[in-house]
């Protein structure tokens, strides 16, 4: 069983706090109390995010590191991580947590940075345009890119293999958005990308800097991120291209 159920967005999180939390929390109760009610036998995956860990001290952050959520999605999806550790003791529960930083591929919602990036660059070659602007919020912040189809591998190889415990999905590396912008620029080549920075996107007491070591999930299933963050960018700006060339039926809603 995975649970994964969540508003997912930290900026839409600071626009409506309220329902984040009580929506996040709720969920995890309620999936907890159907697990404890229903089948305290099965093994559970539950997604947690790297979130939870705020500005670590020291980088990649490891699991032992203090929880220090700042922002309302992280305080919710904290909150559900600790209640689930809290069920799991007290019921005898088999609840494996996992912290997935950033991921990103193919089918993303443009809530997400990178599929936003994608986007706009995939928008630029379609209309033909030679020189086009891509914009992002804070250029300087870094965030710990995986492949959404090594994630999804990684979930299986801990629902097959790990034991009870907490286990980061990361690369271990970070990138900045002003180097995602550069990188667009290689792949789209020859259109030619001004990177722009939209004071509206800069988030309040952002982190500027998040990785994550995943050395506990390789020791205990052999997980190593596989697709290079070069291929995951170049699958989701073709896929954008896809999407927005495609001939949709009248009323159909883009994703």
């Amino acid at each position: 069983m995975y649970h994964l159920a969540a508003l997912s967005s930290v900026g839409r999180s600071w626009e409506d706090p309220a329902r984040t939390v009580q929506e996040n929390v709720t969920t995890a109760v309620n999936v907890l109390e159907a697990i404890r009610l229903e089948t305290s036998g099965a093994r559970v995956v539950w997604v947690s995010t790297c979130e939870v860990y705020g500005a670590p001290a020291s980088l990649p952050v490891s699991e032992d590191a203090p929880l220090q959520p700042v922002n309302p999605y992280a305080v919710s999806k904290t909150t559900g991580d600790l209640l689930a550790a809290v069920y799991a003791g007290a019921y005898d529960l088999d609840i494996v947590r996992v912290r997935p930083f950033s991921h990103a591929g193919p089918g993303q919602r443009p809530i997400f940075i990178l599929s936003s990036l994608a986007r706009q660059a995939a928008e630029g070659r379609v209309a033909g345009a030679e020189k086009i602007q891509i914009v992002t919020g804070n250029p300087d912040t870094r965030r710990d890119y995986t492949d959404v189809r090594d994630v999804v591998r990684a979930y299986r190889l801990a629902a097959e293999h790990a034991s009870p415990d907490v286990y980061n999905v990361s690369s271990g590396r970070s990138v900045s958005a002003a180097g995602i912008v550069s990188l667009l620029g290689e792949l789209i080549a020859p259109v030619e990308v001004e990177h722009g920075v939209e004071p509206a996107r800069v988030r309040a007491r952002e982190v500027m800097d998040l990785s994550g070591a995943h050395d506990r999930l390789t020791a205990a299933t052999g997980w190593e991120p596989q697709i290079p963050f070069r291929q995951t960018l170049a699958d989701t700006i073709a896929w954008w291209e896809n999407e927005l060339t495609s001939v949709r039926p009248p009323g159909a809603a883009e994703r």
